[in-house]
């Protein structure tokens, strides 16, 4: 979730006006899951950079954050969460799995970051050890190493696809299509990447309001039309606001403060 203090005014729900620009079609083979990007190097580090830029104003301290009212840190560009030892809340897990993805890539991430739980059991502890000498190093890890995790970012939406349309049901082909129209554009392939890392697949059960999602399958099951291209990333952006403002409201007013941000 996003620190609103530290959010710019190109959040994430204005992408359809201030992403990277359009860049050449996707191709799509066969098979749905097997939907790739051609983005390029510099599209993808214009990527990385928005998302470190949306989710912490693209400050280093902001690469490892406590934001109030959560139970858990956030971090790396995308926020990634890595729950205490004994918590297991309700949001997918992120960290232990980029730190395995990185190792897979044949990087060396600091001790630190190789625990299997975060190793500060509470905002304060956290906030104590701000500035010592083991997470200093990991934000420097992190700042180093924005390519790593903007790959880690397309892969995790890469292979979000066959699990939402496997969740998507009887609604599978019509998800499908709106994901492929979206994916013809630069513009929405940043969008479609950033989503899923900014509110998940949205095929966990426990990230509900009211049996009722706000994750990547819940915005293409909100899309109605038929363009492709910007226009289509225009309409995603749409249905997103749509998507997280139904969120709020099923919340009882609990993530009210949260929905500025978004």
């Amino acid at each position: 979730m996003k620190a609103l203090s530290l959010l710019p005014s190109c959040a994430f729900l204005a992408l359809a006006a201030c992403s990277p620009a359009d860049g050449p079609a996707i191709t799509t083979p066969g098979s749905p899951a097997a939907v790739a990007t051609t983005l390029t190097a510099a599209e993808k580090a214009k990527i990385g950079q928005k998302i470190w830029q949306n989710e912490s104003a693209g400050s280093r301290d902001g690469l490892t954050a406590w934001n109030d009212g959560e139970a858990f840190p956030s971090l790396g560009i995308g926020h990634f969460i890595w729950y205490p030892a004994g918590q297991n809340g309700p949001y997918t897990e992120s960290f232990p799995q980029f730190i395995r993805f990185a190792q897979q890539q044949g990087a060396q991430p600091p001790a630190l970051a190789r625990q299997a739980d975060a190793p500060w059991p509470n905002k304060a502890a956290f906030q104590r050890a701000f500035h010592g000498a083991e997470m200093t190093a990991l934000r420097t890890w992190l700042a180093n190493n924005v390519s790593l995790q903007t790959d880690f970012i397309i892969a995790k939406s890469r292979a979000s696809l066959p699990k939402i349309l496997q969740a998507a049901g009887p609604d599978a082909a019509r998800v499908k299509a709106n994901y492929e129209r979206v994916a013809t554009s630069a513009r929405g392939q940043y969008a479609l990447i950033d989503y899923v890392n900014f509110k998940g697949e949205g095929i966990n059960p426990n990230e509900r309001y009211h049996g009722q999602g706000w994750g990547l399958l819940q915005v293409l099951q909100e899309m109605k039309g038929t363009a492709t291209g910007p226009a289509a990333a225009v309409e995603f952006s749409q249905a997103a606001k749509t998507v997280m403002a139904r969120r709020v409201a099923n919340s009882g007013g609990k993530d009210q403060r949260w929905h500025a941000g978004w």
